[in-house]
């Protein structure tokens, strides 16, 4: 297992459409391991395969991370389905935007299918914070980040300050 690089907004990866998988293999499960452990080493809690560069349909996450506890969960190929019409607000931040958040609406109940770490097709109802994370999440594989859902100004706000932050971790490490 590897802590991989995560990218970071403007990079144009970050807005590709990422491609369903075959199969799930040994490597499969390799790219899941290491993006979870970058996840946690960058202290996240949901991570999807194209933020470490990969285009593909795979998501990461674990809700219990923030607790000290840790409770992996692995989606290959999700698939979202009658959400609530409920919107609820939740303050949102991103490992691709980092120390950026903002207040996003998104259905408080949503079905989510999947296939497991193991390659087992799974159906779960997904409420709360759990429902923000994956349609979070989920967002990453077809391309649009968080702050796609803010107006244009608070957008460029995110991407001017996460530069900035970058630029200053560059210069640190030099």
């Amino acid at each position: 297992m590897a802590v991989r690089e995560i990218l970071t907004v403007p990079n144009p990866i970050l807005k590709q459409v990422s491609e369903p998988v075959e199969t799930v293999d040994e490597e499969l499960r390799t790219l899941m391991d290491d993006m979870l452990d970058s996840m946690y080493a960058a202290d996240g809690i949901g991570l999807a395969a194209i933020q470490v560069g990969v285009p593909k349909r795979v998501i990461v996450m674990d809700l219990d991370w923030g607790k000290g506890e840790r409770n992996p969960r692995y989606f290959v190929n999700p698939v979202l389905s009658e959400p609530s019409d409920n919107l609820v607000p939740y303050e949102e931040g991103c490992l691709s935007v980092p120390s950026y958040f903002d207040e996003v609406e998104r259905a408080d109940r949503i079905q989510v299918d999947y296939i497991d770490y193991h390659g087992k097709p799974q159906r779960e109802i997904a409420e709360g914070m759990y429902a923000v994370c994956i349609q979070h999440e989920m967002d990453h594989l077809e391309g649009v980040l968080f702050i796609d859902h803010l107006s244009r100004l608070k957008r460029q706000r995110a991407v001017q300050k996460v530069k900035k932050l970058v630029k200053q971790r560059e210069q640190d490490a030099a």
